[in-house]
Formats: structure tokens, sequence, C-alpha cells
């Protein structure tokens, strides 16, 4: 199609509209193993923009992918059509009624979100994917999500109620539940819905094709099922047979990937929420049949999880930054672990639970470690379990774990011998499975290991998927229980349910959409799975040479296709967290993670010259990136953007120049010292109105920002003049090397000078060398031949100081930190960077480690009550963690200290500094960090490690915070020392 007849849309529309090549390449993929660019991405905005959209691709016979979050697993959201992206506007909460226990939203209102909207009323939307912080209310119905509470609420079909729909002639219907005489009134409706409702009764009413349908569909006690349309809800209603259900085209809408009307409201039954007293049991396992044996007996109790775990999913989460620490309840090396969670109203209630479930455990199964796990704990061992999909995607190399067979769901007396069944079909391909299993409902999340860019393999990927195809008919099960058909599974679906069913499907589809415009080749007539795959098979792997190492993760290109596209980077601001900072202030796809490494992994595989990285296009998507690190601990396979983004603008500035701006950035170290020739100068020039203005105009900085000040003098300066600052000023307890940052130095004096207060006050001897800056802003520019030089230097001098008994210690954690991140990308001799970093600490990870030791007490601190709220830096939350502030500033007897969930404070550096990333940055600080520090009374002190974080919270709201280490003096008790 013409590419300027799809732009005339864009004057239809109140919504966005994009045909350029960057879009298309961001929206070729979601989190499946499917690649197809589509001809254009509309971002609607209203009900009428939809119509109009439908109505167009009507016109000139345009396919149409409805997408939200982009999280499917089997390719529904991938197609050659036009992509429309309902989740940046169409996410409202329309109508909540309590008394009805019943909402009604848009389809791109995300799951947690309307969960978190309900919980005052005491209310819940029960299906629970592990997806949940980003996927959609529109995404869940289309694939009839279900997740770990289905045991207990059910899937997204038992809860929808209603639904209003564009039809495929633009009208809008409402699709609800129906008795036998208001089924009978819209049979005589003289409009498409009506036409809808005679063809399907004609359709259905013939008693053969109701025994067809149950007898070739999945056993009706197999409720997650998803296997073409689910046309057997449809005839147990009391309009086709005696059952006393009430029609519900609900049902059939729900599991139809957005092939048969576009949905734009749904309104859905609540539940109450869950016993407030839980428990769960890790029932650890020496096999994988032994594990699934096990999970008939313990479903004859009230269970409200039952899941399942593998070791490949174990391992994986050992090198996890972010989920290694959720592993504390492994006993031993389990092969496969089920957690069981129980829930009551009353503890005592929960204690018989308890041991009833124990004794069924030690009788029944053959379980060798049953650990009880409470309150926080069960959160994180569920946090461990959501993220495995992501972290599947951590097996380094070309073989990974393919979703396509993944969603296979048996009845529970089955359970075991189909999995029997599977692993011998399994070792007859020479195939060690993923087991991963939403075991209580008979869904096995079972996935091969293979590489996808070897057509051997995938002749495996299709051959496999056909042969568990035919092993689930075998046990009347379901081949897709809650992932959906899509693209994967859509051409096995005729010889799961036969033909005449098939046909069946065909004319459904058909009767909704007779243009097939609604996700063409999505259930029916749907391609060869092998086809459209992401990855060019038997390609030559491009060979990409990069200045930084990244040896880890065998290369640069595989780094970047380390993303899987699960989607964790768009979760909302209210999820927690850090990940995505501008994502969360932009809502545009391109502004994710997963659509930076998108854009990576299509530059890197498309075919180029030496100059691949010269492209202007992903240094575009890539502009937003603050470098947080937020991606490194967060993302569940641990794609490290703000690495890739150095590594690309150094690469794209070897063929074209740094602007001025970046230069001065990159050096401020070096401007600040030179500034120094009159500091009261200098810092006149940057605060008078005239002068800063003239400054910020001619360097592109935002006219509203604040330009920072040099300290009175500089902390290397006010150490030479009085070296007896760094001796111990009571018994010795140990000596400690004091990295002396490049802002710290220059700008942060004072809390130089605290930090050296406190530490010899404690009894810590300073050793302070001649080093160099730490590199940060080189490296955040792209610099990273100047931050190579600068890191080969540090670990030079301080690789034979530096030891256990002798730490290096910083104050600045995005200084400090680049030894235990970007200097082991950097290093000469990665070996000795990895053991000198071993013994480098952010100051308060010392400090929280001697009061651990007992060598720091609170009886050599102040006990005056005060409040506190910290706000954590990104790359402290990414590569370490913020309990270390926390713990040390509850030292102090009556210091009440909570913690911001702030996320990023939006300044990264210079990033906020920078005229066109100004309204970003701020946007950002207003998402948490600025209301919080606004609502916190006058008194309250905000405790702030970054000297980013505290110049954007003093722009953001006047306040100025202070770092720990400065609150922490305050608190000195000298005369006891």
């Amino acid at each position: 199609m013409n590419l300027s007849l799809i732009e005339s849309l864009k004057q239809q529309i109140q919504g966005e509209l994009f045909i350029d090549d960057t879009y298309k390449k961001l929206y070729a993929t979601d989190a499946s193993v499917y690649r197809k660019l589509p001809m254009g991405v509309v971002i609607s905005k209203t009900v009428e923009d939809l119509q109009h959209i439908i109505a167009f691709a009507g016109k000139h016979n345009l396919g149409l992918i409805p997408r939200a979050a982009g999280t499917s697993l089997a390719g529904q959201c991938v197609g050659e059509g036009l992509v429309v992206d309902i989740s940046k506007y169409l996410n409202l909460v329309i109508e909540f009624n309590e008394a009805e226990r019943s909402v009604t939203v848009e389809p791109g209102i995300i799951r947690d979100d309307l969960n978190r909207y309900l919980a005052p009323y005491g209310l819940f939307f029960g299906p629970n994917t592990s997806t949940s912080n980003r996927c959609t209310l529109g995404g869940m119905m289309g694939n009839n999500s279900s997740g770990t509470t289905s045991i207990q609420y059910g899937v997204t079909r038992d809860k929808v109620l209603e639904m209003e729909v564009i039809l495929s002639d633009g009208s809008i219907a409402t699709f609800g539940s129906l008795n036998a005489e208001e089924f009978q009134r819209k049979l005589e409706q003289d409009d498409f819905e009506g036409e809808i409702y005679k063809k399907f009764y004609q359709m259905l009413l013939p008693k053969e094709v109701q025994e067809e349908i149950r007898e070739q569909f999945p056993l009706p006690e197999i409720h997650r099922r998803n296997t073409g349309y689910a046309l057997d809800t449809l005839i147990d209603t009391e309009v086709f047979s005696s059952a006393e259900k009430r029609f519900n085209f609900c049902k059939l809408l729900c599991g139809s990937e957005g092939t048969l009307a576009f949905t734009t409201k749904i309104k859905l039954q609540l539940d109450p929420l869950p016993p407030k007293e839980s428990a769960m049991i890790a029932a650890h396992f020496y096999s994988i049949e032994d594990c699934l044996e096990a999970v008939e007996p313990v479903m004859q109790e009230d269970l409200f999880t039952c899941e399942m775990m593998d070791k490949v999913i174990l391992d994986c989460t050992q090198d996890s930054l972010k989920y290694k620490e959720n592993r504390f309840f492994i006993e031993g090396d389990p092969i496969g672990i089920l957690m069981l969670e129980l829930k009551a109203d009353q503890p005592e209630a929960l204690q018989q639970k308890i041991k009833t479930l124990e004794h069924i455990l030690q009788s029944k199964s053959k379980s060798y470690a049953n650990k009880i796990l409470y309150g926080e704990e069960i959160h994180l061992a569920l946090e461990l379990r959501k993220a495995g999909l992501g972290l599947l995607g951590n097996l380094k190399g070309d073989k990974k774990a393919v979703a396509c067979i993944e969603d296979t769901a048996v009845a529970l007396k089955d359970l075991s011998n189909y999995i029997n069944e599977f692993t011998q079909l399994m070792k007859g391909f020479d195939q060690k499975a993923v087991y991963y299993a939403h075991a209580g409902a008979g869904e096995l999340h079972l996935r091969p290991i293979l590489n996808l860019k070897k057509s051997e393999d995938v002749v495996l990927f299709k051959e496999i998927t056909h042969q568990v195809a035919l092993l689930v008919k075998k046990y009347k099960g379901s081949f897709s229980g809650e992932h959906g058909d899509g693209r994967v599974r859509a051409s096995f679906i005729e010889m799961l349910v036969g033909a005449k069913n098939y046909q069946l499907f065909k004319e459904t589809k058909t009767i909704f959409d007779p243009q097939n415009i609604f996700n063409p080749g999505k259930i029916v007539e749907a391609l060869p799975m092998e086809t459209d795959l992401r990855y060019e098979t038997d390609r030559k792997e491009p060979q990409i040479k990069t200045l930084m190492n990244f040896e880890d993760t065998q290369g640069f290109l595989r780094a970047v296709e380390n993303c899987n596209g699960s989607g964790d980077c768009r979760k909302s601001v209210a999820a927690g967290g850090t990940m995505c900072p501008s994502y969360r202030a932009t809502k545009n796809e391109k502004d994710t993670t997963r659509g930076r490494a998108n854009m990576l992994r299509e530059l890197m595989t498309q075919p180029h010259s030496e100059d691949r990285f010269n492209d202007k296009h992903t240094k575009e998507v890539l502009d937003l990136c603050i470098s947080c690190k937020g991606c490194k601990s967060e993302c569940p396979s641990n794609v490290d953007m703000a690495a890739y983004k150095a590594e690309f603008l150094y690469q794209y500035h070897q063929h074209n120049s740094h602007s001025l701006r970046d230069q001065l950035f990159a050096e401020n170290y070096t401007w600040n010292k030179r500034g120094r020739f009159s500091t009261s100068l200098t810092n006149a020039l940057f605060t008078n109105t005239l002068s800063s203005k003239l400054i910020k105009k001619s360097l592109g900085i935002a006219p509203k920002r604040s330009l920072p000040i040099l300290s009175k003098k500089s902390l290397r300066k006010s150490i030479r003049e009085n070296p007896d600052l760094l001796s111990a000023k009571a018994k010795p307890i140990k000596k400690v090397y004091l990295f002396i940052d490049e802002f710290t130095d220059q700008l942060d004096t004072p809390i130089g000078l605290d930090a050296i207060e406190v530490l010899t006050h404690l009894g810590y001897e300073i050793k302070v060398v001649a080093h160099e800056e730490s590199g940060r802003a080189q490296v955040s520019k792209g610099f990273l031949a100047q931050a190579k030089q600068l890191a080969n230097k540090n670990i030079d001098i301080f690789e034979a100081l530096v030891s256990e008994e002798s730490p290096l210690i910083g104050i600045e954690p995005s200084a400090i930190l680049s030894f235990r991140d970007e200097y082991l990308r950097l290093a000469n001799a990665p070996a000795k960077a990895k053991k000198l970093a071993k013994h480098v600490f952010l100051i308060e990870e010392f400090l929280s480690e001697e009061i651990k030791k007992g060598n720091i007490t609170s009886a050599q601190f102040e006990n005056t009550q005060q409040t506190i709220k910290i706000h954590g830096h990104c790359h402290q939350k990414a590569l370490s963690t913020i309990k270390p502030t926390f713990d040390i500033l509850n030292l102090p007897e009556n210091y009440k200290v909570t913690i911001i969930s702030s996320g990023c404070c939006g300044m990264a550096g210079s990033f906020g500094y920078e005229k066109e990333h100004y309204e970003v940055s701020m946007q950002i600080g207003n998402q948490s960090l600025f209301p919080a520090v606004k609502r916190a009374a006058k008194e309250t002190i905000i405790a702030a490690n970054g000297t980013s974080c505290r110049h954007q919270i003093y722009d953001g709201t006047q306040k100025k915070s202070m770092h720990p280490i400065s609150i922490l003096k305050n608190a000195l008790i000298k005369a006891k020392i």
C-alpha cells in the first residue's frame, strides 16, 4: 500500500500515526520469537479514533494488529498491517460500582494499577499473570489470561461481564449476558450486530455441531483452555441446551486475540480481597516426576497458589542482581519446587492448614524439604517465580528456552502420566526442557532449548511442537492454556479440534470480520509457525568490535539480544522500582528499554559496512535513556542499556563530532578546576541572572535549571592544608582509603569533610592518594577512550593498596560504584579489576558492615528525635541496595527513617541540564520524588547521597537535601570519643 495513503489517516484522528522505519522496527516484535515489520503504527487516543482507523482499514483492506503492552508470547502482536496501540491513552477506569462489585475500564489499563485503585474498597480483579505490573486488561481479555490465582479466582473469561466493541463495519456494540428471551430479541435486530447473532444461532443450533464441539474440545474440567474460539462456552447455555447459563458473546471474545472485534470497554466482576493471613510451603523435590506427582494430593486442600519452578530457572537466578537474594528459601539443589500458598482469616486457622498440608506432603509425596514462608518472604518467592520468563533469556549464547509448547494444560488426574510421556518425548529430541508451571491448574510452561538462528533447530522447533500437540490431543488437553494461539500454535488448531470444528472457527471469523481486517493470520488461516522468525536462519553472525568488554554476554550483539521482549520496562510508577524513567514520563514504546534493545538489535543484524553504528535514528531512540541502570537489576534478563548506550555513543562519534556541550560535560572536572583561578568570580558568573542566562543559552542548558556552584575550597586542598584531618580521633580500628571523586572534590567539599569527620571520630584512619577522576562523566557521554585511560590508571593505583583489611570507600555513588561496574568492561586486566571491585564500597555500605561487626554503636550518637526520608541513588539501587543507607541512619536512637519509593530523580548527571531534556527530567522528578518531598513536614530531613539528586530536589521543590553522611556527622557525640 502507498505509504502516503496511510499517512492521510493522520488527518482523521486525534492520536499519533507513524510510518517511519524506526517505529516499524520498534513494533516489529513482541515477547515471542517472531518479527514482522508493520506498515505503520497508530497510537489511538479516542474511541472515535478507533472507528476512523477501522473504517480506513475496511476501505483499503488493511489488517489491524491490536497491541497494548506487547508481552504476548505467541506472536499475537506481530503482523504486517497497522499496529494499533491502545496503551498510552485508553487506560482509564470508566465506572466503579462498589455495591455490585464491578468495574468498567478501558482496555489499556494495567492489571496491577486497577487493583491498586480497587484495594481501598476491599476488592480486586483476580486473574494474575507474571506480567501483571505492565499487562493490560485488553491484552488479558484477548488471551483469556489466568496466572497464579486461577485455582481460586478463575480466568479472565470468568470475570468479564460486558464488553463494548467496535465491529468490523465501524458500528459499536455492547455484548453482555442474555437469557433465551433476550437472545431472541437480538435476532430481530436489523443491523450488523443482529446479523452476527442470527448467523451464530444458525451455525450452532444443529445437535451434531454441538456434539462435535463437545467431543473434540479439551476436557471441560480444564479451565485454562484457549485452543481456537471458545464455541463450547456458547452452546452450554440456555439458548442452545437445557443448561441454566445465560448466553454471553464475551465468553467468545475472551481468548479471541483481537481477531473478531476491537474492544473499547470491559466490565469486570470483582472479588473480595483474599484473607490477610497467609503462608507458603516451598516443597523441594529431587525430580520433576516426583514434583508433579505431588500436585493432585496437595490440590485436595484449599490452596491459593500451586506453582512450580525447576532447576534451570533456579540456576538462572544465581546470576541475577535483583533476584539472587530471593533464593533465601532454597535448601540444597532441588530439581523442582512446588510453591503452595495457604490463606485464612485467623492465625490459628492458618496454622491448622499448614499442619494438614505438611502431613500430606510427608505422607503422600517425595518432598525432601518443606520450607514455610510468611509475609514478605512469600512476596520474594513469588517474585522469583514471576521473573522466570525473563530470567530464561539469561541463558548465555544463542540457545534459548523457546516458547512454543509452553502453554499446555491437562486434567490434574492426567498430569503425572502426561509429563512422563512428555519427558520421554523430549529425550527423543535430545532435549532437556525447562519446566515452569501453574501446576495446580494442570498447566505446564514447557520450553525446549533451541538455537533458532540455525535451520536444523528451526526444524526441531516445528517437529517438537507438532509431536507435543499430538500428545496434548491424546489427553484431550488444551494446547493453549493462557498464552494464546497467535502465530506459534494456530497452524495446529485444525489437527487439535478436527476439520469440522476448524471450519466453524473460520465461519466465526467470517461472521464477525468478513473483510479479515482484525489481526489476520491469528487462530485461523495462520502462516506456518516457522515463518517470520526474529532471526534469519544460518546467517553469518556479525562480528562487532567494541571498546568495552562484552565477553560476559559473548559479545555486544548477544548482549542486546538478551532482551526477549517481556516488557518489564513498561511497568508504571505505582509499581515501584526505577526502570524505565523516561518511558514513565513519555509512555512511548520508543523510550522503553525494550524499544532501545530492539533498535540496537536491528542495527547490529542488518547488512552494514564498518560504520554500522553511524545511525542517527538509533541515536534518537537512545536519546532519552538516562543511564540510570535500573534495567541492569530490574530487567530479568539483566539488559544493561546504560552500557550499550555508552558503547553506541562512542562508536557513533567515531564518525560524528561531539558537540561543545558534550565535551564540557565530559570534562567538567577539568573545567571546574580551571574555574578555581577565581572561585568567587566563577560562582558569580554562574549565579548572576544575566551572565548565567548567557552561559545557558550559549551551551544549550535549560533556562530554568540552576548551575552548580563551586565549593569555596576543593576537598583535596582542604586536606593538603590540614593533613591531620585524616588521623583517627579514637583508638584506630582499621585503615581505609578514601576515593575523592570529582564531584565531592569541587562541588561538595563540606560533604567530603563530613565524611572524614565521621570516619576519624569513629576510629578509622584515612589514607588519601593521588588518583584520577572516576570517568563517570566520560562514560555517560560516550568518551570511552578517555574513560578507559582513567579507569585503568585507577585500577593500577588501587589494586596494590586496597584489600579486605584496607578497603576503598567513596561518597558519590555514581563515581565509586564505577569500580564495580564500568571498570570491569574497561579494564585492560579484567582479573585485577574484579579483585579490586570486591573491596570497593560506598561509604554507607562500609559503615553498615562495621555496625554489624560491633565496631560502631548507637552510643556514639545523640538520641534526639529526628524524622528522615531517604531518596536512593539509581546506581546504588541497581548495583547495591539502599538498605545500608537506611541502616546507618537508623543507628542514632529516636531517628525515624523511611525510604521514599521514588524511582529516579530525573537529573541523571548532565541530562537534566540539557535544554531539550529538561521537561522530561522534571516530569520524572514529579512522578513520585517531588510530591513526596513536598508532602514532608518542614522539619523532616531529606537524605540523598547523589549530587545530581540533591540538585534536582532543590530545583524541583526548593528544599535542600542532605547527604546521609552529613546527617550522621551532625549526630556524632564528639565529647565521648
